[in-house]
């Protein structure tokens, strides 16, 4: 296609040019000139990748606001991926990110993407892992925030170096983590709505009991728990050093880059299996592996991977 932005363009900052480049992903997908923006997006990674999850209304959006004003005063830019329910009319995001992530239009170091979740289970829209993969070689740090979590929302994990999830207080919900199993995936817990004070203070030690139920190891500590107010604009310096604890922790051991290529196996096994089926996934694992197979795993991953995305 004509008129697609280079990398070095897209890191200029004009927010046009990315809008550009987000809008050929769902309209140009088959294009070679995508495929190479993107093998040179995946290449060259820049930003830390955030992913917020939690039940509708717990306040993702609030705390996303919140996030980016903080970055913005470090002088970092943030690119945004709010995920949406779809409207079974027109198949667009219901409530669009207009409406709940509130930013400067003029300000050139924030861009906010709204997507729709279409028929997707997993909490993110089929072209999340693109725009995410754009907006991580251009910027400093990448929210994504998903429809929601339960026992099928989980590809959240996909995408993020550090998983965030949300609870509010008298919700009930850490016993439905329980249930779902869902204590396994967050690096971090974050409790909203923490000026409920005493509800706060119990829905945390509900999530800690939930976690003491997930071994923690070298290679997967537990997650912190922390307890965060934006109407009163408390608990953020806590959560901030969470999250640098947990990019520290990823530094160390090569970490980050490993987790980073376990997503890509799982982008391109879950790709297949969305348009083959199992039986195609089967398949593709075949040729990937073993003696014989034309392909080792990290190559046929490599080969694969945009041509996979943008199918």
């Amino acid at each position: 296609m004509s008129g697609l932005p280079t990398l070095d363009e897209l890191r200029g900052g004009s927010k046009r040019a990315l809008a550009r480049a987000l809008a050929a992903i769902e309209t140009h997908a088959e294009s070679e000139a995508l495929a190479r923006l993107l093998d040179a997006a995946t290449a060259a990674p820049r930003a830390h990748v955030i992913g917020l999850t939690g039940p509708p209304g717990v306040g993702k959006s609030t705390l996303t606001n919140a996030l980016i004003a903080r970055a913005r005063e470090r002088h970092e830019t943030v690119g945004v991926i709010a995920v949406d329910p779809s409207s079974r009319r027109s198949g667009g995001a219901l409530l669009g990110d207009r409406a709940r992530i509130a930013t400067d239009p003029s300000d050139r170091g924030v861009f906010v993407r709204s997507m729709a979740a279409r028929d997707r289970l997993g909490g993110l829209a089929e072209q999340t892992i693109a725009a995410m993969v754009l907006m991580r070689a251009i910027h400093d740090l990448v929210l994504v925030e998903s429809v929601g979590i339960g026992q099928s929302e989980s590809d959240i994990s996909f995408v993020a170096d550090t998983m965030l999830m949300c609870i509010q207080p008298g919700s009930g919900d850490s016993l439905q983590f329980m249930k779902a199993g869902v204590m396994e995936w967050p690096d971090i817990v974050v409790v909203t709505k923490s000026d409920m004070e005493a509800a706060a203070r119990r829905a945390r030690a509900d999530v800690e009991g939930a976690l003491t139920l997930v071994a923690g190891s070298a290679e997967r500590p537990r997650a912190p728990v922390v307890l965060v107010s934006a109407t009163r604009h408390q608990g953020f310096v806590e959560l901030e050093q969470a999250i640098a604890d947990h990019r520290a922790w990823l530094r160390e051991a090569d970490r980050l880059a490993r987790r980073r290529r376990v997503q890509e196996d799982s982008w391109v096994a879950e790709a297949i299996r969305y348009r083959f089926g199992s039986v195609g996934r089967a398949v593709a694992d075949g040729l990937a592996a073993g003696p014989g197979g034309p392909f080792s795993r990290e190559q046929f991953v490599n080969h694969e991977l945009m041509r996979r995305l943008r199918s």
